[in-house]
């Protein structure tokens, strides 16, 4: 099924700030879909972008061919391990926090699965209006530091939680809790997220990562080093297994031969942006540990 936007004239989108990074990632995951030796299939995401009245290529310059192979790299990568996850819990329910207009759900859909999109309420207007309606797709109009898209989730037959693109936008306390939360809440489920390396961080918060167009990436306060991962032990005991996930394999030399054996280089491992697997134990405590300044700096802030 087509998105909306194609039943009709485009839809003209105005956004700044953090929200305007789902039109960043949209853009160039739908560039590279576009290419016939395309990384990651992806025709949802193409005719979405299609169907927008947008001035990308004004706003964040011409796709890049690195850029663009990356971000469709990172979703394939956040697509195997929610497949995985869904080869052992066909019936899960996954919830994709900060969803923005990730089109993931019609990429790894079995049929049988519920997905739940939270994302805060302009938009979740946004997604309602671009995309069609899936009776298995719900949606919560809040923040993910919000408990209450939480009271929605029915565990019962396993949850996988997705934060792509969203932590590193957060406060490194509300990072710490929100991980915490996940662990009470969620016995026998996964969280995938992503992070910033501690030094991309730093560049942003400076306003230095900016485009020759002139587009500044937001500020992003929480970053950790992947050597940092097993910090993230102390946000909550019921986390019983840190994992990194390698990146995709994808097209030339750079995304075949280095970025998904980047963890065994020694002059990048630390320095390049990583994907972790949180799994959670089957039981949970019973009180959420506090997030504060005595916590561990790589999962509760930059130093």
């Amino acid at each position: 099924m087509a998105p909306a936007t194609m039943n009709g004239p485009r839809t003209r989108v105005a956004l700044d700030g953090v929200a305007e990074t789902l039109l960043w990632t949209l853009y160039h995951r739908a560039m590279e879909a576009r290419r016939p030796d395309a990384v990651l299939d992806d025709p949802m995401a193409v005719e979405l972008l299609d169907g927008i009245d947008y001035p990308f290529e004004r706003r964040f310059g011409k796709a890049h061919m690195g850029s663009a192979q990356g971000q469709a790299l990172r979703a394939r990568t956040f697509d195997e391990r929610i497949r995985a996850f869904l080869d052992e819990h066909p019936e899960a329910t996954v919830v994709a926090l900060g969803e923005g207009l990730e089109t993931q759900f019609w990429r790894v859909d079995n049929g049988r699965l519920t997905w739940l999109s939270v994302d805060l309420p302009d938009i979740v207007e946004l997604r309602r209006k671009l995309l069609p309606a899936e009776p298995r797709v719900r949606h919560v109009a809040c923040s993910a530091l919000d408990d209450r898209w939480m009271d929605e989730v029915d565990a019962s037959r396993g949850v996988v939680v997705t934060a792509q693109g969203l932590l590193m936008y957060l406060k490194p306390a509300e990072v710490r809790l929100l991980i915490a939360r996940c662990a009470e809440r969620f016995p026998g489920g996964e969280l995938v997220l992503d992070a910033v390396p501690r030094w991309f961080s730093a560049q942003t918060v400076k306003g230095r990562m900016k485009t020759r167009e002139g587009y500044v990436a937001p500020p992003m306060p929480w970053g950790m080093d992947a050597s940092e991962r097993w910090k993230l032990h102390g946000a909550h005991p019921n986390i019983v297994e840190i994992r990194d996930l390698a990146l995709a394999p994808g097209r030339g030399f750079f995304y075949t031969r280095v970025a998904p054996h980047a963890h065994l280089i020694p002059v990048v491992r630390n320095r390049r942006p990583s994907i972790t697997v949180v799994r959670f134990g089957p039981g949970a405590a019973t009180d959420t540990p506090k997030a504060g300044p005595e916590a561990e700096s790589g999962v509760d802030g930059t130093d």
